[in-house]
């Protein structure tokens, strides 16, 4: 059979050591083909879609190694509020996005980053005259934690502090009164769970939108990294459409309170399958986050927080591994403090044969030197976002390196001293904490900065842009045990191409860096006007 689609003349940067270099490349039914100009005429005859790359750059498909599809899709259609610097600005937006949604209705938001309250806790009462007599739910950028207003309190019957089963909090005051920020995801999802569900087709709108969009950007796959078996039965249902234009692999979501059967049901969903998606990932939460000392790591911060893990009882967290690792799972455990790092590290090599390269951390925003040592020895996946670093400022002002001290600013986000040392590093957005556009996670790799950063964060290599571009291709499909991310015959057919070659191209021109054609399992699912 003849090739179904064929790119001629294009700068093809397969990866592939072999050949590194071509010309052309040709697929059918979803796998390469042929590669170079020579093999793609044979491979092609007149009922192949011929596209003309010249002049332009065609790369394996990008991975984003670290995202949450579908609570993205969902949690962003509040008011933005990235970037608010002041309490007076907020107060404008919200009066404004209330006005708008009307006066009783749920008014959402996301994107509050920390350093608006300027070391103050969050106190709704501060909000008062704008939030209006209906409730409100805002989401901190990093999705860690929430704000609400009194009406968002009274309607899911928070009066006082609760226990969970983690180290989650409603905040309140000396005398118990709630504050209306909720930590970590035990806590927040009191209040989310009395919001309003949008029907099913509004999300099918906002699910099939976001994986358009993007497509557009050049994403061909991702990690998600959030779910359960039923977001298996979502997955289907939108590859049964038509819908699913990207790759998908699955990791469910483990809290400290999931229970055997609930595990089981995870063990079982495993072995479901489509073309383009699986479910065989887990994933664990062990810590929080820096900014709000819900990190874990080895010693106190500045402010005498940042001591504890999420699990109340990390041996636990160690046996739930080891029971979904026996069940075939891959498994992804959020660790950001260096004490959750060398947990989940200690856990890993604990298991019978270890990691064997099944097994990955997320995130790992500081870390001493001999815990980036043990990555590559044990095999286990370093799965990262430089992309955060564009919230961190170089004179060290911001929440995140406010509570560190000066070695572990230093050793924030150490990509390059990872690769270096052999470890596997895979790439992604954390979406939608940051943009899921890989070309800004390509420049904070190269550069250890955000496109508005004045200098470099820490003092630790970049990733060169070579690696760069490992990251988001080869690295991530290697992580999920898959043959892909690389361009040759009887390999996946996905692929981007770009009005230049994102390598070569400075970190500047990377911003703006036009995304040609997005082609997923051999199918075209964004093409752009040359």
């Amino acid at each position: 059979m003849a090739a179904d689609l064929a790119v001629l003349g294009a700068r093809v940067r397969t990866l592939d050591p072999a050949r590194p270099f071509a010309d052309a490349i040709a697929c059918q039914d979803g796998v390469v083909v042929a590669i170079g100009a020579e093999d793609v005429r044979r491979a092609s005859d007149a009922t192949t879609t011929v596209l003309d790359g010249t002049a332009a750059t065609l790369t394996p498909g990008f991975v984003d190694g670290h995202q949450h599809l579908f609570q993205g899709a969902e949690i962003t259609r509040g008011v933005d509020l990235a970037g608010v610097a002041d309490f007076g600005e907020l107060r404008a937006r919200l009066a404004a996005a209330r006005a708008q949604v009307g006066p009783e209705a749920w008014l959402l938001g996301h994107g509050v980053e920390y350093e608006l309250f300027q070391g103050a806790p969050f106190d709704h009462e501060r909000l008062a005259g704008v939030d209006g007599p209906g409730p409100m739910l805002l989401w901190a950028f990093d999705l860690h934690s929430c704000f609400a207003n009194a009406a968002a309190l009274r309607a899911a019957g928070v009066d006082g502090p609760r226990e969970f089963g983690d180290a989650a909090r409603i905040v309140c005051t000396a005398d118990g009164r709630p504050t209306g920020e909720l930590r970590e995801w035990s806590a927040m999802n009191v209040v989310i769970d009395v919001v309003p569900a949008p029907s099913s087709e509004e999300r099918r709108a906002w699910h099939v939108e976001a994986l358009r969009a993007q497509n557009a950007v050049g994403l061909t796959a991702q990690h998600l990294m959030d779910g359960s078996p039923a977001t298996a039965d979502l997955l289907a249902a939108l590859e049964a459409d038509g819908d699913l234009t990207q790759r998908v692999w699955l990791h469910q979501y483990v809290y400290a309170h999931t229970g055997d059967d609930e595990l089981d049901a995870m063990v079982a969903t495993a072995s479901r399958t489509g073309r383009l998606w699986r479910a065989d990932g887990a994933k664990f939460m062990l810590d929080g986050v820096i900014d709000t000392g819900t990190a874990w790591m080895e010693q106190p911060d500045a402010f005498g927080d940042n001591t504890e893990p999420l699990w109340p009882d990390p041996e636990t967290y160690s046996r739930r591994v080891a029971q979904l690792s026996a069940g075939g799972l891959r498994v992804a455990t959020h660790a950001i403090g260096d004490r959750a790092v060398r947990h989940v590290l200690d856990t890993y090599a604990a298991l019978p044969g270890g990691s064997r390269g099944r097994h990955r951390i997320e995130h790992i925003e500081t870390a001493p030197d001999g815990i980036v040592a043990r990555f590559a020895p044990e095999a286990v996946t370093a799965s990262m976002q430089p992309v955060a670093m564009q919230w961190v400022q170089p004179d060290r002002s911001d929440p995140w390196s406010a509570r560190l001290t000066p070695e572990q600013c230093d050793h924030g986000w150490r990509v390059g001293d990872l690769a270096a040392g052999g470890a596997l590093v895979v790439l992604g957005s954390d979406w939608p904490v940051a943009h899921f556009d890989p070309r800004l996670g390509l420049y904070a790799a190269r550069l250890r900065r955000g496109p508005e950063g004045a200098a470099p964060i820490g003092t630790t290599r970049p990733l060169t842009a070579e690696q760069a571009l490992a990251g988001y291709t080869r690295n991530a499909w290697r992580a999920v045990g898959a043959a892909g991310g690389v361009l040759r015959p009887g390999w996946p057919a996905d692929f981007v191409l770009w009005a230049d070659d994102p390598v070569d191209c400075s970190p500047d021109a990377l911003l703006g860096l036009p995304v040609l054609l997005t082609v997923v399992d051999g199918k075209i699912v964004h093409r752009a006007d040359r």
